[in-house]
């Protein structure tokens, strides 16, 4: 049989994918320019929106340039640690550093080297590397999906920002949800993230996502592009559906049932639970008014123009909502308005 060309796994590339190629190809070619116009960039969005899609395939095309060291690193970690881990294990990188004289070995990193003293603090010793990678004309590639502001990230992300003002070739790319991608920003020794460039990721184009379902079950444009419109550009949404239609060789209006359960197990549940209480009303708002204008919501949430526009633009910087016209508001995510109703009953 036929493999399935959607996933429903969470970061895996699926065989069936629409790329953002321009906002990849924006990436890779400032990182890979002789002048960058920045070395840290962050990838943000709702889950299942491609966030980490985005980041593998940024880095599957680094790696194929041999200028480069990628190395994927876990911000539930040591991150100075496991950087200082991976450019000393490298195996590219680990005689340059012999050759160096660049002794590792009390840190547990590396080797004694006859006739030099241990290096003992590990900043030091990631600064030493650094150096002599710059002098080989190698750049440093580090990736951290789903980023947290926890102290080892704050560590990690701080000592970065000295590494690049000291001409160091380092770039980070990180993922995250919009609040902690917004919580690291707020650290007063971090601000210099707010000069970074933050991508958000929105919803597919429609007409590619109707091309896809067309060419691979074989529909109509008519039908091809009602099934696109009820995933409403959300990529986890185009896996899940084209994936139940896959497996069970019937048609899209036939799982619609099963595909709203996937939806909520796998994803809404989730954003469900991180909403805050204001963020709740509002939305249990929005599905019980017939009218999309923010002024019949806001009446039904019985709330004052200016507490009310706070949680609007949460949600709105969050993925969840959308304002696809002035005054107005509609749901980012498919089926989402109908769990919110039975959450709202609950």
């Amino acid at each position: 049989m036929t493999k399935n060309p959607f996933s429903l796994s969470f970061g895996k590339e699926p065989i069936s994918l629409i790329n953002r190629s321009m906002q990849t190809a924006e990436i890779i070619e400032t990182f890979e320019d002789e002048n960058p116009a920045y070395q840290v960039c962050m990838i943000t969005g709702v889950r299942g929106s491609g966030k980490t899609v985005m980041l593998t395939e940024i880095t599957k095309k680094i790696r194929s340039d041999d200028d480069w060291i990628v190395m994927d690193l876990s911000p539930e970690r040591d991150l100075l640690q496991s950087f200082a881990a991976n450019l000393s294990n490298d195996p590219n990188l680990s005689e340059i550093f012999r050759k160096a004289k660049i002794n590792l070995s009390f840190l547990g990193l590396g080797v004694e080297i006859d006739g030099v003293s241990p290096i003992t603090d590990i900043n030091v010793a990631v600064t030493r590397m650094l150096e002599r990678i710059n002098k080989k004309h190698k750049r440093v590639l580090v990736t951290i999906d789903e980023a947290v502001c926890n102290d080892t990230m704050k560590e990690f992300v701080s000592l970065f920002q000295i590494y690049m003002r000291q001409d160091l070739p380092v770039f980070l790319l990180m993922t995250g949800l919009y609040e902690n991608i917004y919580e690291l920003q707020n650290e007063k020794t971090l601000t210099f993230l707010y000069r970074a460039p933050k991508i958000e990721l929105r919803p597919l184009n429609i007409g590619m996502i109707a091309e896809k379902y067309k060419n691979i079950f074989n529909l109509s444009d008519e039908e091809a592009e009602l099934m696109a419109k009820e995933t409403k550009g959300y990529p986890f949404a185009f896996q899940v559906l084209g994936y139940l239609c896959w497996k069970n060789e019937t048609t899209w209006v036939s799982v619609l049932p099963e595909f709203s359960q996937y939806l909520e197990e796998y994803v809404y549940e989730k954003v469900w639970s991180e909403l805050s209480k204001s963020d709740k009303e509002l939305l249990i708002a929005m599905a019980k008014t017939a009218d999309d204008k923010v002024e019949a919501i806001r009446k039904t949430m019985k709330k004052a123009s200016n507490s009310f526009s706070v949680y609007r633009n949460r949600l709105i910087k969050k993925g969840v909502i959308t304002s696809p016209e002035y005054g107005h508001l509609d749901f980012t995510l498919p089926r989402f308005k109908e769990f919110v109703l039975r959450e709202g009953i609950a």
